[in-house]
């Protein structure tokens, strides 16, 4: 059974492991790409009901897992896939979430659970099979409204590494000398990020979520940039802080997902959670500077709360100038920030689009010409000196 916060009852077939699972409950609206979503640390702490009706038909693999667990902590699908067909599938997805112990449900309708979820919002959630499905429906009720909401939960630290570690631009096709090295936060980041800059010729040093502005500092860094991740923005004091010492510093910076909501903290603006969040790789958004329409991959429940009607000063001013650059079309949240005064910019999707589409790649060298321009201002100033 999938219980909901406001006591609506689904009932399917046991999928993946067998027990009690419980989170929020969201949708995503891929049609590809399942195994990526349930690997993205984005969506820790959260049951996925995939809006897509068949899934598991390619089965999974080594190479397309975008972190190194499944992270979901639950799954509800339509149709899955009696057994997968295709050359570079390796296991079906019912034995990999019964072997990392992922507990999901099958045969519901998934078109009602999203329609449910569109309009009473994204709620506390619990998947129960087996043993656990045989109890009181008022007391699996109760352990579901019982779990901690998705507000005020610090989960950055929970997803991210302990250790740091580097990707080098000669191991993903780069041939010559790094152009720039760069020290990335992992707040939940997604392993096709650091490659599609190292792809650039970047080197990129992946820093726990816990880093300090001295570790930031240590690898000598052309740039500095914080990757999505789960929980709720306002409890990242931490990398607020961070942040803005690294802004003061004029170090350019660049942030996808969480990372451009901790850029909204960090100008001193809010942020609030969505009814039900943006999640799926066909989100248009308008990027403001060029008038040019892209179809983006997204996976977050919070945006930034700032003023959309042109520039304005920033509520920590000594940061300057900000503007929206980027803004949804299907609802006018913020998508992107851009700060005139200092070389900072951040977007709310993921660039990297894995899956998804590509149309936001040119963003990794945007952040490329930021440090190039940096760089050389920094030379010409010192030579007038």
């Amino acid at each position: 059974m999938l219980v909901l916060e406001d006591g609506r009852i689904f009932r399917g077939r046991s999928y993946g492991a067998v027990g009690t699972a419980l989170g929020e409950a969201v949708f995503a609206t891929g049609m590809t790409g399942y195994q990526e979503t349930i690997t993205d640390p984005s969506y820790a702490r959260q049951l996925v009901v995939q809006t897509a009706p068949h899934i598991g038909n390619t089965g999974v693999n080594d190479e397309d897992a975008e972190s190194r667990r499944i992270w979901v902590a639950g799954y509800v699908v339509r149709d899955a896939a009696r057994r997968p067909s295709n050359w570079r599938s390796e296991r079906s997805l019912d034995e990999e979430l019964v072997a990392q112990g992922i507990v999901g449900i099958q045969g519901v309708d998934t078109r009602a659970i999203t329609r449910h979820l569109r309009e009473r919002g994204a709620m506390k959630s619990g998947i129960f099979s087996g043993d656990a499905a045989a109890r009181p429906e008022s007391e699996l009720l109760n352990e579901v409204k019982a779990q901690a909401p998705m507000e005020g939960s610090r989960l950055a630290e929970e997803v991210s590494i302990d250790a740091a570690y580097v990707i080098e631009p000669a191991d993903h096709g780069w041939d010559g000398e790094p152009r720039f090295t760069i020290a990335a936060l992992d707040l939940g980041i997604k392993s096709m990020t650091p490659q599609r800059f190292a792809e650039r010729g970047v080197r990129v040093h992946v820093l726990p979520a816990t880093a300090s502005l001295q570790d930031v500092q240590a690898v000598q860094p052309d740039g500095v940039f914080m990757s999505n991740g789960p929980g709720d923005p306002a409890t990242a004091d931490a990398q607020v802080g961070l942040l803005r010492q690294v802004l003061d510093t004029k170090v350019p910076f660049f942030g996808i997902c969480f990372g451009n909501q901790i850029l909204g903290r960090a100008l001193g603006f809010g942020t609030y959670k969505l009814r039900y969040g943006h999640r799926g790789i066909n989100q248009p958004v308008l990027d403001r500077r060029t008038g040019k329409v892209e179809i983006t991959s997204q996976n977050h429940g919070f945006a930034v709360d700032a003023p959309t009607d042109g520039p304005t000063t920033a509520p920590e001013q000594r940061f300057g100038r900000v503007e929206v650059s980027h803004v949804s079309l299907n609802d006018d949240v913020v998508e992107g920030l851009s700060c005139l005064d200092i070389p900072a910019f951040s977007v709310q999707y993921h660039p990297e689009a894995a899956a998804g589409p590509h149309d936001s790649a040119y963003l990794f060298d945007r952040f490329i010409d930021l440090m190039e321009s940096t760089k050389n201002a920094s030379a010409v100033t010192k030579e007038a000196k």
